[in-house]
């Protein structure tokens, strides 16, 4: 068994199954993720978040497949009975994108169930995450990214049904920059530097009081950081208003949500943010004000 300090892990992302008894851990799990070599996804099992099973192989790349490298952000839902996971590759000469894999069951295997990306062929896109809204319409929120659009955005899609294609066009939900918090990179774009700003990880929750809250994740004043937005309407098409406070600001963030079994309310992040020394960690949280915040020691309510 491991412990969370043994695992290597970027945006780590935990699928809480109840009838098990089991917690999955999917992530970031290549050795180094940003020059290979590129295997796929592991995925590690618990019962008390602490102990973990694995790495047991959740994803490998089949034979032809698109994507060559940058495997990146699995983020995996239970819908309509089967296992979805979404996540982003990359090839040579294409442009990064999130494509939708499907399994019967939480270690895998995935294989491709989406044709390809459905995010949009010309745009440099990743951290595709899922949300099905109150009239049971599946969507996906996913980066626009800083590197092709400079202030880094956040779009929300509809998908089909059957989660195998993109239904019309992108929304735009809001700019890296409209953040506070965020704080300007220098960055070469197509041979001009300029004042770049970055959108990471986003994840849909709704709050017990009604509100649709997003994490996201930007570079603060401390390094890598995760912020909120907050739906002004509770629709995923917003208006989005930003929390001026960051959740976590101590170099780590592409956080998700979930509850453990005795309805904790908890927060993923990875830190530090430098390989080869992520982790994950998991933080207790709580709603309070319309939006969410990290629990101390003694203060839960």
């Amino acid at each position: 068994m491991l412990k969370k300090s043994d695992i290597h892990m970027r945006d780590p992302f935990v699928l809480p199954i109840a009838q098990q008894g089991k917690y999955y851990l999917y992530g970031t799990t290549d050795e180094n993720c940003w020059v290979g070599p590129f295997v796929g996804f592991d995925v590690f099992e618990s019962e008390d978040l602490e102990n973990w099973a694995g790495p047991f192989a959740a994803f490998r790349p089949p034979e032809g497949f698109w994507a060559d490298r940058n495997f990146w952000a699995p983020e995996v839902f239970r819908y309509q009975g089967k296992y979805f996971m979404f996540a982003s590759f990359k090839a040579e000469g294409v442009c990064r994108g999130t494509q939708i894999l499907v399994a019967d069951d939480p270690k895998g295997p995935f294989l491709p169930h989406s044709d390809g990306p459905v995010t949009p062929r010309d745009w440099e896109c990743l951290d595709g995450t899922f949300y099905v809204d109150q009239n049971q319409h599946p969507w996906m929120i996913f980066c626009h990214e800083w590197v092709q659009a400079v202030d880094g955005e956040i779009h929300a899609v509809r998908l089909s049904d059957d989660l195998q294609t993109a239904v019309g066009d992108p929304v735009l939900l809001f700019r890296a920059s409209e953040a506070p918090w965020v704080q300007s990179r220098k960055r070469s774009f197509n041979g001009v530097e300029k004042d770049g700003y970055v959108t990471d990880g986003p994840f849909i929750y709704r709050a017990s009081d009604g509100n649709l809250l997003m994490l996201w994740s930007s570079i603060g004043a401390n390094g890598y950081t995760m912020g909120i937005a907050k739906s002004t309407t509770g629709s995923i098409v917003g208006p989005w208003l930003q929390i001026p406070k960051p959740i976590f600001e101590k170099d780590g963030g592409h956080g998700m949500i979930f509850k453990t079994f005795d309805n904790k309310l908890m927060i993923t992040v990875h830190t530090p943010n430098k390989t080869p020394y992520e982790r994950p960690m998991f933080l207790e949280v709580q709603e309070k004000d319309g939006t969410l915040e990290l629990v101390k020691a003694g203060d839960r309510t």
